[in-house]
């Protein structure tokens, strides 16, 4: 590594310079001073001050070939710091914190990739000093598809899931940087899992399920954070904001073949319905679901799941509780089996007029549970959203940071 200098340079817009190792940028300003100059003891100041060396200011990071995702650092040469401020070329400002004795300044987030930064500083005898500095561009970006759109109604089972394109290594590092805020201090944790797609993937997940009207605030402030080796820099931060909804709750009863649905602890409906066929990869999933989404009419393939020529046929009133598959719907063909018999093919089906008004009230977000004998278990954590199925304990351990918890 070369040597840097210290240079004290007029005050004049720093021209962008790629330079090896630490780049060293100084700039000459007049110490601020006062008096009238009378008398010995004034003209001794204003000789020190004219005589005073210019401030010198270092950055770590090298002009256009830094590799971003690292915290910028700013050092004084001589005396202390004040003051630091870093703003990118959209004003927006890289907080930071001056160390205890004041000889530099780190901030508290990397550098974006591929962002003109701008350094003014100040000393504690009102000496300034400036420069700027561009990062280079990301090698490879990761980024984040996050399940809840801005300004949604979602039910009370409804976790966060942030799901990235590439492979997350620095788990505990993007994890500092997820932040739940709610309206009522909720407490719940991030856990980590792979998402059906074979992707990284963490949730936020409350201890038990939301209350109706919790106000939710995510922020994901990721700009310039690695992921690890090989899977890319954040290029952007992410944040979206939603609310709880109605209480609303069903429980799916494989024993009775029916669908009890409840408002607020009340049970509101009670629907006959038929489930998955026993004794195979027909049957239904069991354990505590979420409604997914809620899709209509849709195209369903019984050889895109694995079930060769068992079906193919649109299908109404659909709403999605695993990624492989498994809804509930509306099933008029098997209407001689709602609340007989468990004939389908693994979703829980239901006549038109039931599924309609199912669908109509249904949030996504709702919980779903199937209970009693004849499914084939509890899918996988990341085929829908199966974290519910873990007990608190277990699922604080998933996340990266120790199984910490974390209140909004």
């Amino acid at each position: 590594m070369s040597r840097s200098r210290r240079t004290a340079l007029p005050r004049r817009r720093v021209r962008h310079a790629a330079l090896a190792g630490t780049a060293l940028l100084a700039a000459a300003l007049t110490a601020c001073s006062g008096g009238s100059g009378d008398g010995a003891d004034g003209g001794g100041k204003a000789a020190d001050a004219k005589n005073k060396a210019p401030m010198a200011v270092s950055v770590n990071l090298t002009d256009g070939q830094v590799k971003s995702g690292e915290p910028v650092k700013v050092t004084i040469a001589d005396g202390k710091l004040a003051q630091v401020k870093v703003t990118d070329g959209k004003g927006g400002e890289l907080a930071g914190q001056i160390a205890s004795d004041g000889k530099s300044w780190t901030s508290g987030r990397n550098a974006a990739p591929n962002t003109d930064y701008k350094v003014e500083a100040q000393s504690t005898d009102s000496q300034s000093a400036g420069t700027q500095f561009k990062t280079s561009a990301a090698d490879k970006v990761n980024k984040v598809s996050i399940n809840i759109p801005k300004g949604s109604t979602v039910g009370v089972a409804m976790p966060v899931s942030l799901v990235f394109d590439n492979p997350v290594k620095n788990k505990a590092e993007v994890e500092k940087q997820l932040k739940v805020t709610t309206s009522n201090s909720t407490e719940g944790s991030w856990g980590w899992v792979k998402d059906y797609s074979g992707n990284d993937r963490v949730d936020w997940r409350p201890k038990d399920y939301w209350k109706s009207g919790t106000d939710v605030k995510v922020e994901m402030n990721l700009n310039g954070v690695d992921s690890g080796a090989d899977s890319g820099l954040f290029a952007r931060d992410y944040t979206t904001e939603f609310k709880i909804g109605k209480d609303r709750r069903m429980e799916v009863s494989l024993d009775t073949k029916k669908m009890a649905i409840t408002e607020d602890g009340q049970v509101v409906k009670t629907v006959p319905v038929s489930a998955g066929t026993p004794g195979g990869e027909k049957a239904s999933w069991s354990g505590k679901m979420v409604l997914m989404a809620k899709e209509g009419t849709i195209l369903m393939d019984s050889q895109t799941v694995g079930l060769g020529n068992a079906y193919n046929k649109m299908v109404d009133y659909s709403m999605r509780l695993t990624w492989s598959g498994m809804y509930v719907h509306a099933a008029p063909w098997n209407a001689d089996n709602f609340g007989h018999a468990n004939t389908s093919s693994g979703c829980v089906g239901m006549s038109d007029a039931n599924a309609k008004a199912v669908y109509e009230q249904a949030q996504p977000g709702d919980p779903l549970e199937v209970v009693g004998s004849g499914s084939k278990g509890k899918a996988d954590l990341g085929n829908g959203y199966g974290e519910w199925n873990l007990p608190w304990d277990q699922w604080k351990a998933k996340s990266a940071l120790t199984g910490a918890t974390q209140a909004g």
